[in-house]
C-alpha cells in the first residue's frame, strides 16, 4: 500500500460514523431510504477492506498506508506528535479489517427486518463498527484506546434495548465487566507513556522505546487482563455467552466475529508488541489460561441445550486457542492465533446468524425442542453444517488451517498442552455432531410445521460467510504471507 491509500485506511471509521449521522435526519418510517443507507454504507466498508487486504504488501514496510494528523504537541508533558490522528495497517491488522468488512455487510443485510427502531439500532451499530475499525487501524495510541472503547460502550444499549431474554442482566453484566477492564488498560497506557518518557503517543515511537525489564513484567498483565477480558480470556469469560445469549442477530455476529478479536488484538499491539521481555516471561501463563479456556468452553458447550449459548461456549473456547497460540512464543503458534481470529469470526457470525433466523421464526432456542430441521429448512441446514464442520477443524475449511497451525506451535512449545488443544477439538466435534443429529434428522416436529426457509437477505449473508470460510480453508497464503510478514517485522523477540 502507498502513504497515499491511507486516505482509504481512514475512510473505514468515517464512512460508518457518517452513515450513523446521515441516519439521525432521516424519518424513522422511512424504512426503505434506511436500508438503502446502510445497504450503501456497509458495501462501501467491504469493498475498501478487501482492497486493504489485497493491496498490503507483506514484502514492503511494516505498517503501510500511514497517515498522520497533528493534534496536540509541544503543550504541557506533550512534545513533538503528542497526539495525532495517525493511521496505517500492518500485517496483523489487515486480515482484521477484511473480518470486520465481511461482518458487517452480512451483518446489516440480516438486520434489514429489524422492526423496533431500526433507525437507532443502525446508528447504534455503526458507530461500534466505526470503533472497531478505528481500533485496528489507528497508529496513535490515544486514539487507540479512544477507538477501542467507542466499539465497546454501543453494546449496553444494543443488548439491552433490542436484545432477548435477560437483556438487561446480559447487558449490565457485559458493561459493568468490559469497563473494569478498560481500567486496566487505561493505568497501562498511562505506565508506557511515562516510561517511554517521548512525550507522543505514537505507536510506532513507542514500539522503538526502551522499557526496563521489570517495569514490562508488571505491564504486560495489566494489558492481558484488560484487553483479554474482551477477548473472552478465562476466567474472565463470564460475561461473554450470557452477552452473546442476550445479544440481537447482528450484534451477536459483530460481538462474537470481530469484537472479541479486538481483544487478542489488543494483546498483541499493546502487549507483545510494545514488551516482548514482559511477553516471554508471562507467556507460559497465557498459554495456561488459553488451554484452560479451551477446555472449559469445549465443555461448557457440550453442556448446553440453547443454541445461542452453546454457540457462546464455544467461542470462548475458540478464543482460548487464540490465546494459547500467542503463548507458544514460535512463528506458527502465533500465526495460527491470528489465523484463528478470522476463521473463528467468519464461523461464528455464521451460526449467530442461522441460529437467529430459526429464533425470529420460532422465539424458541431450545435445541432438544427441535428434530427434523433438515427436511424442513434444507438451505439452513446446509449452511450450519458448513460452519460446524468448520468449528471442529475439517480439512478444506477455515478452522483446519487455523488450528493445524496452533496445534503444531503448542506441540514444539509443550507437547502436552498440543495434546490437551487436540483433545479439545475432539470435544468440539462431539457437541456439534450431537446437536446436528438431535435437530436435524428424524421426524419434524408438528409444532414447527410453520418454520419456512430463511430469507434470501440471509441466504445472501451466509454465502458470503460461507465463501470466506472456503477461502481461508482452500487457498489460506494470502492470510499466512501477511500475518507471518507482521509478526516477524513487528516482534522479533519473542519469535523462537
Amino acid at each position: 500500500m502507498t502513504d497515499n491509500e491511507g486516505y482509504l485506511l481512514l475512510s473505514l471509521p468515517l464512512i460508518p460514523l457518517g452513515a450513523a449521522v446521515l441516519l439521525m435526519f432521516v424519518p424513522s418510517g422511512e424504512r426503505t431510504l434506511i436500508r438503502i443507507v446502510t445497504g450503501a454504507a456497509s458495501v462501501a466498508m467491504f469493498v475498501i477492506s478487501v482492497y486493504v487486504f489485497f493491496a498490503f504488501d507483506y514484502r514492503g514496510e511494516q505498517f503501510q498506508g500511514v497517515l498522520a494528523w497533528p493534534w496536540f504537541e509541544n503543550v504541557g508533558f506533550l512534545g513533538e506528535n503528542g497526539v495525532q490522528l495517525k493511521v496505517g495497517v500492518d500485517g496483523i491488522a489487515a486480515p482484521m479489517v477484511l473480518l470486520t468488512g465481511i461482518v458487517i455487510l452480512t451483518g446489516t443485510w440480516v438486520s434489514w427486518k429489524q422492526e423496533h427502531r431500526s433507525k437507532d439500532f443502525f446508528i447504534l451499530l455503526f458507530v461500534l463498527v466505526a470503533g472497531v475499525y478505528g481500533t485496528f487501524v489507528a497508529l496513535d495510541l490515544f486514539f487507540w484506546f479512544l477507538l477501542y472503547e467507542t466499539a465497546v460502550l454501543p453494546m449496553y444499549l444494543l443488548i439491552a434495548v433490542w436484545g432477548s431474554g435477560r437483556r438487561e442482566y446480559g447487558a449490565m453484566k457485559l458493561m459493568m465487566m468490559l469497563v473494569a477492564a478498560s481500567i486496566l488498560i487505561f493505568t497501562a497506557i498511562f505506565g508506557i507513556f511515562t516510561e517511554a518518557g517521548l512525550g507522543t503517543f505514537d505507536l510506532p515511537a513507542l514500539f522503538d522505546a526502551t522499557y526496563d525489564p521489570t517495569f514490562q513484567k508488571i505491564m504486560f498483565p495489566l494489558i492481558v487482563l484488560g484487553c483479554g477480558t474482551l477477548g473472552g480470556i478465562f476466567p474472565l469469560h463470564p460475561w461473554s455467552p450470557d452477552g452473546h445469549a442476550a445479544a440481537p442477530t447482528a450484534v451477536s455476529m459483530l460481538h462474537a466475529g470481530v469484537l472479541m478479536k479486538l481483544g487478542a488484538f489488543g494483546i498483541i499491539r499493546l502487549g507483545f508488541q510494545m514488551m516482548p521481555e514482559g511477553g516471554e516471561f508471562w507467556a507460559p501463563a497465557l498459554l495456561t489460561l488459553g488451554i484452560v479456556g479451551a477446555l472449559y468452553g469445549a465443555i461448557g458447550a457440550l453442556r448446553q441445550t440453547d443454541f445461542k449459548l452453546m454457540t457462546g461456549f464455544s467461542s470462548v473456547s475458540h478464543m482460548g486457542y487464540v490465546f494459547l497460540g500467542l503463548g507458544t512464543l514460535n512463528l506458527i503458534g502465533m500465526s495460527g492465533a491470528v489465523l484463528q481470529m478470522f476463521a473463528h469470526g467468519v464461523m461464528t457470525a455464521l451460526f449467530f446468524l442461522l441460529i437467529g433466523a430459526l429464533y425470529d421464526q420460532s422465539h424458541d432456542r431450545e435445541i432438544t425442542h427441535y428434530s427434523g430441521l433438515a427436511k424442513q429448512m434444507p438451505i439452513w441446514a446446509v449452511f450450519f453444517v458448513i460452519a460446524g464442520l468448520a468449528s471442529f477443524g475439517l480439512p478444506g475449511l477455515s478452522g483446519f488451517i487455523a488450528e493445524v497451525h496452533i496445534f503444531i506451535g503448542a506441540f514444539r512449545a509443550y507437547p502436552i498442552v498440543g495434546g490437551l488443544a487436540v483433545l479439545t477439538a475432539a470435544i468440539t466435534a462431539t457437541y456439534l455432531l450431537r446437536m446436528f443429529a438431535r435437530t436435524f434428522f428424524g421426524e419434524a416436529d408438528p409444532r414447527w410445521s410453520g418454520i419456512g426457509e430463511i430469507t434470501w437477505a440471509e441466504r445472501a449473508g451466509a454465502t458470503v460467510l460461507s465463501i470466506s470460510i472456503f477461502a481461508l480453508g482452500l487457498w489460506p497464503a494470502p492470510w499466512i504471507d501477511r500475518i507471518a510478514m507482521g509478526l516477524e517485522m513487528g516482534i522479533p523477540e519473542v519469535l523462537s
